[in-house]
């Protein structure tokens, strides 16, 4: 059992910054991609970011040049540093991870989300 414990969200200024991180934990073998979506309220989820292993990443053009996504491979973190932060990103942010872990004797492929972490961007 594979899980993502996400850290940081909370209330920001516009223009402000947050920082979000994401542990993930169990018996896992390798994770390969780490993202952070965001749902907003009456809204689909939508990718934010995405970090691959070998470090990788890819932006949602609306992030594109305020957040970086960055990883610890050593501590299976994911973080996401939020700058100039707008009222238009308020939502809530989830991380997603997949890889390999350990469900008995045999490695099997993983899906995981987190339970999801509030930012809200207000004055």
């Amino acid at each position: 059992q594979v899980q993502l414990v996400e850290s940081g969200g909370g209330l920001a200024q516009p223009g402000g910054s947050l920082r979000l991180s994401c542990a993930a934990s169990g018996r896992l073998f390798s994770i390969n991609t780490m993202g952070w979506y965001r749902q907003a309220p009456g809204e689909q989820l939508k990718l934010v970011a995405a970090i691959t292993s070998g470090g990788s990443t890819s932006y949602a053009d609306s992030v594109k040049g305020r957040f970086t996504i960055s990883r610890d491979n050593a501590k299976d973190t994911v973080y996401l540093q939020m700058n100039s932060l707008k009222p238009e990103d308020t939502a809530v942010y989830y991380c997603n991870a997949d890889g390999t872990a350990y469900g008995g004797t045999i490695p099997a492929d993983f899906d995981a989300w987190g339970q999801g972490t509030q930012v809200t961007v207000s004055s």
